[in-house]
């Protein structure tokens, strides 16, 4: 089977549609699929959910969308460096369902596993329990987390294979590979496609089973918060 698409938006054709879940990859500012969220910017697709760790940055990541008024809901547990996230949350516009962000990559591992619920203690006792079942293990309570099953999954990663074997690059694997599990379609960008059997079975982090679709591109190398010492005596 084909995995290798030309661009963004071919590897996208088919796929994307209004109203759908999407998993997006990335840690902060690394490891952001961007080239498949700028090809989502350019289809048009309106109404979707997004399920990231955060929602990226307001000229950058997920924050391309939110601009463009592409995103109705976010699952997210980092938001502090969006301006217009916090408007459009503010102002009603924008559904949030805010999710630690360990549970949120246990969610997504968990729809990856066709597991459809866990139980945890992270958020008893606060506004992350509202409305969520509460069932008490030796005493303790713990509330009720559902699995994310996504329509689409969107993920960045260093190198893979034409099968689609993935190898990430340090901070860029922390959400990337739950997020590729738990879509029903995965899309993969990175920054080089090498023979198959060309990869060390030991070295791959997330199986080609897993990646339905791989595109390449180039890519921004971003620093979210650069600070830096000041030199002695200046």
């Amino acid at each position: 089977m084909k995995k290798v698409y030309g661009s963004a938006a071919e590897a996208l054709d088919g796929v994307l549609k209004d109203g759908i879940l999407i998993a997006s990859g990335g840690f902060g500012l690394s490891g952001i699929p961007e080239l498949l969220l700028s090809a989502i910017r350019d289809s048009g697709a309106k109404d979707l959910t997004f399920a990231s760790n955060n929602a990226g940055v307001d000229d950058f990541g997920i924050g391309i969308l939110l601009q463009t008024r592409q995103v109705k809901k976010m699952i997210s547990s980092y938001v502090g460096e969006n301006a217009e996230f916090m408007r459009q949350y503010l102002s009603g516009e924008l559904e949030l369902e805010f999710t630690p962000q360990g549970t949120l990559a246990e969610r997504m591992r968990a729809g990856g596993s066709g597991i459809p619920g866990f139980y945890t203690k992270t958020g008893v006792g606060t506004v992350i329990a509202e409305g969520k079942e509460v069932k008490s293990f030796n005493g303790e309570d713990y509330i009720l987390e559902e699995g994310i099953f996504a329509d689409l999954a969107i993920v960045k990663a260093w190198k893979a294979d034409e099968t689609g074997n993935l190898v990430f690059r340090k901070t860029a694997r922390n959400f990337n590979p739950p997020a590729a599990m738990c879509g029903k379609v995965c899309i993969v960008e990175v920054e080089e496609i090498v023979p198959t059997g060309s990869l060390d079975p030991d070295s791959i982090h997330l199986p080609g089973i897993y990646v339905h679709r791989i595109v390449q591109g180039d890519h921004e190398k971003r620093i979210e918060q650069r600070t830096v010492r000041q030199k002695e005596g200046a």
